[in-house]
């Protein structure tokens, strides 16, 4: 099973780099890759950068250029107090991205459209180790305050990073078998965030996580590996690939109908 690994923030890069520094590695537009051998298991990681933007293209990027059946995301996250503890492992079953701003319209298409639920049919019932399933949500901001009501209303929110939803949005398109498991580093609250101004506590805490999740996950692979058999099973078809020639038909009516009435749309 071919496996790789992408790690996204430039902290949690250099968590990894710490634990193989005899290893050589190799350079991408994105940064540096380890080809790494984990208790018999061949992965590459990759340094994919921080944020969506990084966050998509380099995930583009892997699946083209290495075409692997198992993309892993391994990182941190921050966590809302009260609703998920410090260090808890989240298995992400789904990523929405919360700091879209739409006011021509309510913002619910826009909200689903970059809204992923990920297919974990083909983990085994019982898993390696413990964790969280449940939802993260993406944007290109650490939690501020005032938006913890919103996020926890509005979306059940549990914790936030910069990067899952665009990794789970793409993978999607390509239909990649995706696991993304995020170690809550540190927490925020009414009195705001406990490594807001203290960024060494995040380094120590992303240095305990991506260790652990290193060390984890030979298990998750031979896990997957153990429930897939050694028959390569393709991914399930993403329902949108599957309604497209329905859209498409549909599409070629409207155009037929409407032709000279076209709505403009910046979308």
């Amino acid at each position: 099973m071919k496996t790789l690994v992408l790690i996204s923030a430039d902290t949690e890069w250099r968590s990894i780099r710490e634990l193989f520094l005899e290893a050589c590695p190799g350079r991408s537009p994105f940064g540096e890759y380890l080809d790494l051998t984990l208790r018999g298991h061949q992965v590459r990681c990759f340094q994919g950068g921080w944020g969506k933007v990084s966050a998509a293209a380099s995930a583009q990027y892997v699946l083209d250029h290495d075409q692997p059946d198992l993309l892993v995301n391994l990182g941190t996250c921050g966590g809302l107090q009260g609703r998920v503890e410090q260090g808890t492992i989240i298995l992400v079953e789904r990523t929405l991205v919360y700091d879209l701003v739409e006011q021509m319209t309510d913002g619910t298409a826009e909200l689903a459209f970059y809204t992923t639920d990920l297919d974990l049919s083909w983990l085994p019932l019982v898993l390696p180790h413990p964790v969280l399933r449940g939802l993260m949500v993406s944007g290109d901001r650490d939690i501020v305050v005032a938006d913890i009501p919103k996020l926890i209303g509005s979306h059940g929110a549990i914790a936030a990073d910069w990067e899952s939803a665009a990794i789970a949005w793409v993978a999607q398109r390509n239909a990649t078998r995706t696991l993304i498991l995020r170690g809550v580093s540190d927490l925020v609250g009414k009195a705001g965030g406990e490594a807001y101004g203290n960024h060494q506590l995040f380094v120590e805490r992303t240095r305990t996580i991506m260790t652990r999740l290193i060390e984890q996950l030979p298990d998750w692979l031979q896990a997957v590996q153990m429930t897939l058999g050694s028959t390569k099973v393709p991914p399930a078809t993403p329902s949108f690939l599957r309604e497209l020639p329905h859209r498409c038909a549909q599409m070629t009516v409207r155009m037929v109908q409407k032709s000279s009435a076209r709505s403009p749309s910046r979308r």
